[in-house]
């Protein structure tokens, strides 16, 4: 049954390595509500996060922190076995160099958002998740932990009293147990744009989704996530958020719905 809410709707950005992918993330600003910048482990540099924390900040947008593995050669998508007290030191040592700038800049921080492998290790593993919330505690607990929805890292976050955002990808395949299809599998990425608009309004309106087998997931979301490298991510974000617009759902900033 549809129901009257609102969604976030965010994007991982600060990952730009040429003019051309400076401009898409620029243009992504003008339909989302929510960033998540890139920490300088798998993308980003200091520059960057400065440049994309300005942007945001004029964009009136919500602004978090994207840490990642430390492995540029593929893009923080890697998985790895980590002991807990190197994956919390990660965050610590990432969100901090973002939160430093993001100070400078005038701007507090909103949330954190782990990248690729490790967010989806963390999506699975408790230990992992653990890790990553006993890092926000250290750093700031009024920071919100984003993560999939259903997954071990929105358990570790709420066990540990801290705020949530259970997340949502229309852009994505899902598995039958919840989880995103791995990346380089057949139906990991959609590219239809009215599949990809279909599926965002039935996970935001309708707490549901179809996954790659053909079940039926129920699940609930605080936020949904267009991603940035995705082809025509421009024309599919301002595509979502003008659906979302003419259905009269409020689109807010992550620390306005969690």
């Amino acid at each position: 049954m549809t129901r009257t809410r609102s969604i976030d709707l965010n994007c991982d950005l600060g990952e730009a390595i040429t003019p051309e992918q400076l401009d898409v993330e620029a243009h992504l600003m003008a339909h989302v509500t929510s960033v998540n910048i890139a920490c300088g482990a798998h993308a980003g540099d200091a520059a960057l996060m400065r440049h994309t924390v300005r942007m945001a900040h004029q964009h009136q947008l919500a602004i978090g922190a994207h840490p990642g593995l430390p492995d540029r050669e593929s893009q923080g998508r890697r998985e790895h076995a980590l002991p807990p007290t190197f994956v919390e030191e990660l965050i610590v040592s990432q969100v901090g160099t973002l939160m430093a700038i993001s100070q400078e800049e005038g701007v507090s921080l909103t949330h954190v958002k782990p990248h690729g492998a490790l967010y989806n290790m963390a999506a699975r593993d408790r230990v992992v998740a653990d890790a990553i919330a006993s890092a926000l505690i250290r750093i700031n607990r009024r920071l919100i932990l984003v993560g999939l929805a259903g997954s071990e890292l929105i358990a570790a976050g709420s066990a540990h009293g801290l705020r949530v955002a259970a997340e949502g990808f229309a852009d994505r395949g899902y598995q039958a147990n919840g989880r995103l299809v791995p990346r380089g599998q057949p139906g990991a990425i959609i590219h239809d744009e009215a599949l990809v608009i279909e599926r965002a309004r039935s996970l935001a309106m309708d707490d549901r989704l179809t996954a790659i087998d053909g079940s039926r997931l129920h699940t609930h979301i605080h936020t949904l996530c267009l991603h940035g490298d995705t082809p025509d991510a421009v024309r599919l974000a301002r595509a979502v958020r003008v659906m979302f617009d003419q259905a009269g759902l409020p689109v807010l900033r992550v620390d306005h719905v969690a």
